[in-house]
């Protein structure tokens, strides 16, 4: 099969590797076939339905490393499920009574379009394969090709998603700054809420980099200064059983002899009761397209304050998130090492005709290749069984139990 036109999009919630993704892309495709034409749907699916898409000019191709120096997406990202009718009819992108698959699948042929790379999580490349089996099974052949982009690094069965390490390494900086706060008040309580719905990844990650850093600190306790302020206290994840009323006994214990509690949080832990709660009183969370609670309405990272704040004695409390911080960061030099070889591998076997998503397959060895559309999931549970993540807790002095449906 002769490539022609390929197309590239980026779906999904940002993370540090979608502008150097496409950048890279859209480098390896010039250096080895730079006839092959590029162009770039606006927003994901939202510009496939849409009709919206940019042309990758020559000025473009000469100039793309400059992607690798920025985060975010230059082409835009949008949440779209292709399979949620009643939200792609109320949003305008499809007419009452469409098939929302058939019309994308539609405007890629339209498109004349060979090669479709999606840079997404499991939902982004999954529907990439239901639209190249649609436009199959109708005698229209189009390879797709993905990239994995999670900042929980939750894609099963990759071992480790393009972005997921600087966003940890993000979510670090910004506490770095944030609990220097814990001086701003007697008795403070400062509670780090970090993105992560299903998986402790990038809460875990981050407290790992976090601690590193202050281990190699300098500190002048005769002023105040002391490592105990500065330290990680409590690490929550979905993958950890809540213990409020023992954490809350230990965290005491801590508030009255450092003066203050830190405690790095990932937003997805506690879900289950704070729905709970919601639900006794008569309330319904809100979802998104893809049917997940939105946590931005339901807050957690203040449902936490509130179990601990009295039985602390905290004077005040500040709860900050970092999840826009770190998420649209440009991707550090251990993501842009794996980016290449993610992007170059992707055009690599788009050129030699085959289709999947590349990775480095943990049920393979680890190996890199194109997984099977059909092995990719998502929500892959952090493990919080490995050594390195025991390491953190035995410092920090919290038990580690798991919740049995992880």
């Amino acid at each position: 099969m002769t490539i022609k036109r390929v197309a590239l999009l980026t779906a999904g919630g940002y993370a540090p590797c979608l502008s150097s993704a496409v950048g890279g892309l859209i480098e390896r495709y010039t250096e080895l076939v730079p006839d092959v034409e590029i162009i770039a749907y606006k927003h994901g699916y939202w510009g496939l339905l849409s009709g919206e898409k940019i042309i990758v000019d020559d000025e473009v191709r000469k100039h793309a490393g400059i992607l690798h120096n920025y985060g975010g997406s230059p082409i835009g990202n949008s949440r779209v499920k292709l399979t949620n009718t009643a939200d792609l009819v109320k949003r305008g992108l499809i007419q009452e009574g469409e098939d929302a698959l058939e019309v994308a699948a539609n405007k890629l042929k339209a498109d004349g379009v060979d090669v479709l790379h999606t840079i997404g999580g499991d939902d982004t490349n999954t529907t990439a394969a239901d639209l190249a089996k649609h436009l199959h099974d109708n005698g229209f052949d189009l390879q797709v090709v993905g990239l994995p982009k999670t900042i929980d690094n939750d894609i099963v069965p990759i071992r480790q998603s393009l972005g997921a390490k600087t966003a940890a390494e993000q979510t670090s900086v910004f506490a770095q700054n944030v609990l220097a706060e814990h001086g701003s008040n007697p008795r403070m309580l400062i509670i780090h809420e970090i993105m992560g719905r299903s998986c402790g990844y990038l809460t875990a990650q981050a407290a790992d980099y976090y601690q590193q850093w202050h281990a190699q600190q300098q500190w002048l306790p005769g002023i105040g200064h002391t490592p105990e302020r500065w330290d990680v206290h409590a690490v929550f994840l979905p993958e950890m059983k809540l213990d409020i009323d023992g954490e809350a006994e230990r965290l005491k214990a801590v508030m009255d002899t450092a003066g203050c509690v830190n405690i790095f949080l990932s937003e997805g832990a506690g879900i289950p009761e704070i729905v709970a709660e919601m639900q006794a009183r008569g309330e319904e969370p809100e979802k998104d397209p893809f049917g997940h609670v939105k946590l931005d309405t339901i807050n957690p990272g203040q449902w936490f304050a509130k179990q601990f704040a009295e039985r602390l004695g905290a004077e005040k409390v500040m709860v900050q998130k970092s999840g826009y911080f770190s998420r649209s960061a440009k991707a550090n030099a251990e993501d842009l090492r794996l980016i290449k070889s993610m992007t170059d591998l992707a055009v690599q076997v788009a050129l030699e005709g085959g289709t999947g998503v590349i990775g480095h397959d943990e049920e393979r060895g680890d190996l890199l290749r194109a997984i099977e559309f059909e092995r990719i999931a998502g929500h892959k549970a952090f493990d919080i069984s490995q050594p390195w993540f025991g390491e953190i807790m035995a410092r920090i002095g919290q038990d580690v139990e798991p919740v049995e449906d992880h």
